[in-house]
């Protein structure tokens, strides 16, 4: 995929204390991989505010020092959800709500990427809207994207028909046409994956149990959907690469407790408290052990992390209360010395972070809270 320019439209700039509260359109965390691993080693987190977006970014590799909040401005976002690909780059999907001319609330996608760390935003790119007709196009839901592994951008968006859309990027960087892809009772926001061999598979619940749509080739055409008699709670499915071009996908089970399926078996019981929304999901090693870890916000308030084998969920899954209230969704990833990181949203707004301690096990040393 070519590199598009990469000019001042978008650039943060310094916010002053209380920015991250005031107004906020979109409570909480942002959807997706909102905590990145950047090519130079450091990371950086995104938390939407009013009018756009803010981000910290480590001032070193391994930190423990964050510089910003810096904001970026994109008026009229309602959801944003934050995506990255195998080159680094990060990406950035939102829905957008605007005036038109005659007074009309319009609803497009809007898109923009992060290339180098802690530098600026291309321009924010509308991506428009697959329904045609205005009050449809109203009821788009909240985009998903997946970086395909030559860097292809996609987006996936539950649209008024219950159905999923689809827009990508062509092998010369150019937009295609929104797809139908078709399926019946999707409201909340698929889980997407982009495998390692270059393909991508998308899962979605739905009243009716779930849908799954499966690449054919990397670049390819996306069959399906193929629908099973699985009972995961909407809005709590996650996914992740957990062996060689295979995924598996987690949520919360109608019975209650966290579950593991893959495709051709039947979905495993991890326990644990309900989430409902999204699990943040990482594969890393612990103790030199090929591990899972999942993390979420349970009904109370707080943050609740778990760990187990990966494609080992016979073995146990073992889940840990933090006793850390979060807003949303927590975010996970490994820092550039390769330490596990969790990142999430307090009451008041303001990120914290909590590292991985040296040692045997899993263990989070104290919060930080980043600076506002």
């Amino acid at each position: 995929m070519r590199r598009r320019s990469a000019g001042p439209v978008g650039a943060p700039r310094q916010v002053g204390p209380g920015a991250v509260e005031r107004g906020r359109e979109t409570p909480g965390s942002a959807h997706g991989d909102w905590l990145t691993l950047g090519r130079d080693g450091r990371l950086s987190l995104y938390v939407p505010t009013d009018g756009g977006l803010v981000r910290w970014t480590e001032t070193a590799v391994g930190g423990p020092e964050w510089s910003g909040p810096h904001f970026v401005a994109v008026a009229g976002l309602t959801h944003l959800t934050v995506t990255q690909g195998a080159d680094t780059y990060v990406h950035f999907l939102g829905r957008r709500e605007r005036e038109r001319a005659d007074g009309a609330l319009g609803v497009d996608i809007v898109h923009a990427i992060q290339y180098q760390t802690g530098l600026a935003f291309t321009e924010w790119r509308s991506l428009g809207n697959p329904h045609r007709d205005r009050e449809q196009g109203r009821e788009l839901g909240r985009p998903v994207g997946a970086v395909a592994a030559d860097g292809t951008v996609h987006v996936f968006v539950p649209n008024a028909h219950g159905g999923l859309s689809l827009r990508r990027e062509s092998p010369t960087g150019k937009w295609r046409a929104w797809e139908d892809l078709r399926g019946s009772g999707i409201d909340e926001p698929p889980a997407t994956v982009a495998l390692a061999a270059g393909r991508l598979e998308v899962c979605a619940a739905a009243a009716s149990g779930i849908f799954v749509w499966r690449q054919t080739a990397p670049g390819g055409d996306f069959d399906g959907p193929q629908g099973f008699a699985l009972r995961p709670t909407p809005g709590t499915v996650t996914a992740l690469e957990t062996g060689p071009d295979r995924a598996t996908f987690f949520w919360t089970d109608a019975d209650g407790g966290a579950a593991a399926w893959r495709a051709g078996d039947w979905p495993a019981a991890l326990g644990g408290s309900p989430a409902r929304q999204p699990y943040a999901s990482l594969r890393t090693a612990v103790d030199g052990y090929d591990c899972v870890v999942l993390a979420h916000r349970d009904r109370d308030g707080s943050v609740v992390l778990g760990m187990g084998g990966t494609e080992n969920e016979g073995g146990g899954f073992w889940w840990y209360g933090l006793g850390e209230p979060c807003q949303g969704v927590p975010a996970l990833a490994r820092d550039g010395r390769g330490r596990v990181v969790m990142a999430l949203v307090g009451p008041d707004g303001a990120p914290k972070v909590a590292r991985q301690e040296d040692g045997a096990g899993l263990t989070l040393a104290r919060w930080q809270t980043l600076g506002h």
